[in-house]
Parts: C-alpha cells; structure tokens; sequence
C-alpha cells in the first residue's frame, strides 16, 4: 500500500506539473445582463477586454503638471512606455480627460498585446515600470495599476507553514508522542499535494478560479489532519487496551474511519452544492475543495492504516506516560470536568450559551457583499496606493466607471440613439461625468463611459446601474436601439446580486441535509434538531463577528484587515458550506461516542459524561488544529481569503466548545432518554447507517472488543 501510494502520488504530481495550466480571475456569470452586453461590446472593440493598466503620475501639493519642469519628462515616460514590447497603446491623459481639477494628477491607460484572461509577462510589466525614470527624477510619484498589476497570492508561503508546525505541536501534546504526531501530519501534507497538483493539471482543461488552490489547501490541510487524528487516537486507545496491532488498525478503520466517511460525505455535499449557484469562480472553488476533502478522506482510509500497520507497536503509549494515563477508562479528564459541570446546571449552561450565540450572530444583520477590487489591497501594494490616489483626485466612482452600450440597426440610428441616450444620463442622480459617445469602427454600436460619484463596491453604485438601465430603456426603444450597462463594476454588481440571492436557498438546503443526514445516523429526531439549531447559532456567530472585524473595524489592526467595506460576495455561501461540514463532523464524532455508550448501559446521564472522555479530548485537538489553520490563512493577506479564513475560525471556536461541548450535553441532560428514541414509522422508512462501527463489538475470537462502557471496564480488570 505504501509503495503503491508513493507511486500514484509521483505520477499524479508528475503529470499535474508537466500539463499545469493557469488559474483564472475572472468574476463573471455567463448570461447575465452586464456579462452579456460586456461580451456584445467585445465583439464591436476587439481590445476591449484585454489586460490593461494605468499609469498615475501625480506633482506635489503646490504644483501642476502643466509646469514647464514637468512636462518634457512626462513626455519621455509616455513615449517611452508606449514602445514597451507587449504595450500596443498608451492613452494621451490630456486627450482622454483623466487630468484631476487641480492639475496635480493625471492617469495613463496602457493596452497590452496579451490574450484575454491571460496574465501578461512579468518582463513586460517591469519594463513599463522602468519607463517611470524620467518623470520620478524631476519629483513627480509614479503609481501603476490596474488588472495587468493585480497581485497574486501563493495558496502556501511561510504563514502557512507556521500552521503547520502549530498544528504538530497540538498534536505532540495530543498524542504525547513525536512518532504518533507526525503520521496525520504526514498524510494530511501528502493529500494536499496530491489534490495540488491535480488541479493544476485540470486548470489547463477547464476554467478554475485563482483563488480555488488556496481554499482547497485550507481545507485539505485541515481536514487531513483532523480525520488523521480521530483514527489515530481511537487506534493508539486500543492498543493501550491491549489489542492486537493488526485487529486494531482493522477496527479502528471501520468504527472512527466510517465516521469519517460520514463527516467527509457531509463536507464534499455542502462544498458540492456551491455550484447550484450557477457561477463558475463559486463552481470552481467548491468544486476544487471538495477534490481536496475527498483526497484527505481517501488517503485517512488507505494509507494511514498501512503506516499504522508498519509501526505496529511503537504507536502503543508508554506505561505511565501521559497518553496512557488519559487513555485509563476511570481517568477524569478535561472534558469529563468541562461536561460534568455543564451537566450541573443544565438549564442555566442553556440559556447563557444559546442568548450569548444569539448577540454575537446581532451584527450579521448588516452584513453586506461586494466583489473585491484594488480598494481591497493592502496600503502597501502599488496597485492600492494608485487606487487610493485615483480616487482622491477623480472621486471615488472614478476607480469602478460603467459603460452604457448602444446598438442600433444602422449608423444613423446608432448616432441618434446614443446621441439622446448621453443627454438623458447627464440628469440622472449620482453620476459625476459622461465622457461623451465613442462610435465602433462597424458604426452600429456606440459606447458612453460613466463615472459615478461613488465607489464601486458600495450599495449607491449598484443602486445607480438599475436606475440607469431604467431611465434609458425607453430612451433606446424609441429610437429602434438597444441599450445595456455593462463594465466590470457592472458585471461585479451582478455576480454579488446573484450570490447574495442564491445565500439563503442554500441555507434552506443545508439545514434540510444536516437534518436528513443526523436523523439516519443516530436514529433520532431531537438530536438533529438541536444539532442544526446550533450550527445555526454557529454561522450567525461567524457572520456577525466577520462584520464586526471587517465592516466596524474591531481589532481590524492587529489581524492586518487591509481594508474597511463589504466581505468578498462568495465569502458567507462559502463559510456557510464549509462550516456546515465541520459543525456535522464534531457533532458526528462526539455524539456517536456517547451513543455507543448509550446502547451498552441505556443510562443517557452516564453516556453523556462516558461519550465526552472518550471523544472531547480529540475533539478538542481538531477543532485547535483547524482554528490553527484557519488563522494562518487569515494572516496571509489576501483579500478575497481573510474573510472566509476568520469566520471558519471563529466559527469553529464557537461550535466546538460553545456548541457542541456546551450545549449538546445541556440539552440531551434535559432531554434524557427521549433524546435517542425515533417513532417506529419513521424508524422503518430511513436507511440503517453504522456511523461508528457499532456493529463491531465482536473481534474474531469472539471476545468483546469495543472501546467504552462496559468493555473498557472489563479489559481493565482483566489487565
């Protein structure tokens, strides 16, 4: 197995970096109205939608461009940057208007000879930036930005690699052995690359997003580990019990590796369901992640039990250690403390836990979306310092301008229409320039770019599209035209208008499948209720939290929020998804130790506190690790991750030991017996799932082999 694995991973990662192809930054929908005419306008302006830039060249407070000093020097440049190989044409300022009021800054686009969706050489992009000597000698700033010079960010860099070390020494602490530690660190790293370089081999068949490779690392790092540990640490109880190495990974496979299978089907389904969006960067993006998640469950199944099998008995916890001590059925633990004295006061833990959940999920009321842009950057970034001081100079709609598109039947009729379409827009509120009717070379499409007086990314923006399309609709018709706006301020509007709608459909989905799905696995109806309940109270704790930090600005400094303003659109469908999975993972994990105890002894009290020894502990360590994970992502600064990277954190904090620590045991103590029973009826219709191997008390000897309850006891006394 292992010889077999280490091939397939060289042929996999071989073929993924011979084939790689390259990741796409397009945030569009096929279809949609803006996409639409963006795709019409293409066709009449070839170059429309190539890479571009801009060149921002701006004078000192006190002094113009227009001064002698200053202008042979902005010529060089010019002249200069448009003989750039790669550059096909460089915008006169003075002729395009995009000189500021006060004569201190004026912006140059620059056209490149790349493909659409294609990113353009790195050598182009430093020539152009050389060009800027001229004028930076006589003490004018040179700024570039634009797409050409968005920045990209690696899916793994060194903040990731301190997680991965974090994540080592949770799981050294854990195990109280390096040997033990490394072997979900070990297969979890394995997954990653695997499912890596796979999907760079796709991205050269199909479409997948730039920021798909690193929500797929996220998730596959932590997942890896996590679905590592449960099987490692049920394998390592085991041997300590004195089981055979051989009988133990066997059973340690089909009772805590079938729960995994059921927790990673819960993840994989959620992260599936993302492409019922019906936007491809989503698609994608889920799509890849649950590549990632399969691979970490895949490689739990197979090649951890065949490391495991390997070391045999050196996992085995050294006698007096403190794995073997915790390890001792009449050991109280942490998590036998913690739920004991949940289980003292169950009616108060209730209320606290379930009000204090319900005021952090309060600011998630305000949580509002946009697609990233520039703005989004660091303010150390070039394109974030051109973005700051276009907006400045220009107003802020001058960093997200629309462009109305006009289509008539003829040139004539073109002429006319858009002719009265430029008057009807100069009486619209919130637009702060039109900069007249720029007629295609075909003269049967003409195009008005407007700039509005707000910034791309707020709710006036989007506000101004609608009343644009509505007041010159009627405008089009009556001179036979037709009339769409479109740009990619546009087409961003319509892909966050199209995430923000699908959010609460596939809210009504996923509550649907954690009830459908719990109800099968613990043959019950009050335990997924209040399981989904609580991922509920989870997710609005994650939201509210997440506006708290990056909407309001609480402790946006020391966790490096770059920018102020809405969350990237994809952002709360995705968090929704991925925590879903992981609030059902802790709830399968937990709740089946302390049913298997249940069907041994039918005391609900005892199976609650024997349920939480056995399983809080590793419970704990996962939830740790993947916070852990999380967080170094949340520090890696890219715009379009640190939303989704905090709230999975701070969603995990929560569910795992406010949720599923907390409330769980509050609420099956007030329930008691009730809790695990089902109406017969119902009983009969749904399939019979074994989530923990509960099948599995025998061994081939015939003697006891379970874990918990009453087998834990006996093969104590037995020792």
């Amino acid at each position: 197995m292992l010889t077999g694995w280490l091939i397939v991973l060289v042929a996999v990662a071989g073929l993924g970096l011979l084939f790689h192809g390259s990741f796409q930054n397009s945030k569009s929908i096929p279809g949609s109205p803006a996409q639409t005419a963006l795709t019409t306008m293409d066709r009449h302006w070839p170059d429309a939608d190539r890479p571009a830039a801009q060149i921002v060249f701006q004078a000192a407070p006190g002094h113009k461009l227009t001064e002698p000093g200053f202008q042979g020097p902005l010529r060089v440049s010019l002249a200069a940057a448009g003989k750039v190989a790669g550059v096909t044409a460089v915008g006169d300022p003075a002729a395009n208007g995009m000189v500021s009021a006060d004569g201190r800054t004026a912006v140059a686009p620059v056209d490149f000879s790349a493909a659409k969706d294609s990113d353009v050489p790195a050598a182009t992009l430093d020539a152009l930036k050389a060009t800027g000597a001229p004028a930076e000698k006589v003490g004018l700033t040179v700024l570039y930005g634009g797409d050409a010079y968005a920045s990209t960010t690696s899916p793994v860099g060194p903040t990731e690699l301190i997680g991965i070390l974090v994540a080592l020494a949770i799981l050294v602490i854990t195990f109280g052995s390096m040997l033990s530690a490394g072997m979900p660190l070990l297969t979890a790293v394995l997954g990653v690359i695997g499912s890596m370089t796979a999907i760079m081999g796709l991205a050269s068949a199909v479409g997948i997003s730039e920021n798909a490779p690193t929500l797929a690392v996220m998730l596959g790092l932590a997942v890896g580990i996590d679905y590592a540990l449960f099987i490692v640490s049920r394998h390592r109880a085991q041997l300590a019990g004195g089981m055979p190495v051989g009988e133990s990974v066997a059973k340690a496979t089909a009772t805590a590796g079938s729960a995994v299978v059921f927790a990673g089907a819960t993840v994989l389904i959620a992260l599936a369901g993302l492409s019922v969006a019906g936007v491809p960067m989503l698609t994608s993006m889920g799509l890849a992640s649950a590549g990632a998640v399969a691979m970490a469950v895949i490689m739990a199944l197979t090649l951890l039990p065949a490391l495991m099998a390997a070391l045999g008995r050196r996992l085995v916890p050294k006698p007096g250690s403190r794995a073997a001590r915790t390890s001792h059925p009449d050991r109280a633990t942490m998590g036998t403390k913690w739920v004991s004295g949940v289980l003292r006061h169950p009616v108060r833990n209730l209320i606290v836990v379930t009000v204090g959940l319900g005021a952090m999920a309060v600011p998630a009321l305000q949580l509002t979306m946009a697609l990233t842009d520039d703005g989004s950057n660091p303010e150390s970034t070039a394109t974030r310092q051109a973005y700051d001081m276009i907006g400045r100079a220009f107003g802020p709609g001058a960093n997200g301008p629309l462009i109305v598109l006009v289509e008539g039947a003829d040139a004539k009729a073109t002429v006319r229409t858009a002719t009265a379409v430029e008057q009807k827009l100069k009486s619209v509120d919130g637009v702060a320039g039109i900069s007249g009717v720029d007629i295609a070379k075909d003269r049967t499409a003409a195009r008005i770019r407007v700039t509005p007086t707000t910034g791309p990314r707020t709710q006036a923006t989007s506000d101004l599209v609608s009343r644009l399309n509505k007041v010159t609709a009627p405008v089009a018709r009556a001179g036979g035209g037709h009339v769409a706006v479109t740009g990619q301020t546009a087409v961003s509007i319509d892909v966050s208008d199209k995430l923000s709608g699908a959010l609460a459909p596939f809210a009504v989905v996923v509550v649907g499948l954690s009830l459908v799905l719990l109800m099968i696995a613990f043959r019950s109806i009050a335990i997924p209720v209040k399981a989904t309940v609580g991922f509920l109270l989870s997710v609005g704790a994650a939201f509210g939290a997440t506006v708290a930090v990056f909407q309001w600005g609480w402790l946006a400094g020391p966790l490096g929020v770059p920018s102020l303003g809405p969350v990237a659109s994809f952002a709360p469908i995705i968090v929704m998804a991925v925590l879903f999975g992981l609030a059902m993972d802790y709830e399968v994990f937990l709740v089946s130790a302390m049913r298997e105890e249940y069907g041994h002894r039918k005391d609900a009290r005892r199976a609650i506190v024997v349920g939480a020894r056995n399983a809080s502990r590793v419970v704990t360590s996962a939830a740790l690790i993947m916070i852990a994970v999380f967080l170094d992502f949340l520090f890696g600064k890219d715009p379009d991750v640190m939303p989704i990277a905090f709230a999975l954190a701070f969603g995990v904090l929560v569910d795992a030991f406010l949720v599923r620590m907390t409330l769980v045991p509050a609420v099956l103590a007030l329930l008691g017996d009730r809790a695990w029973r089902i109406p017969r009826r119902l009983d009969r219709i749904l399939p019979h799932l074994d989530v923990e191997g509960e099948s599995l008390t025998t061994g081939a000897d015939g003697a006891d082999r379970a874990t918990t309850g009453d087998a834990w006891e006996t093969e104590s006394a037995a020792r």
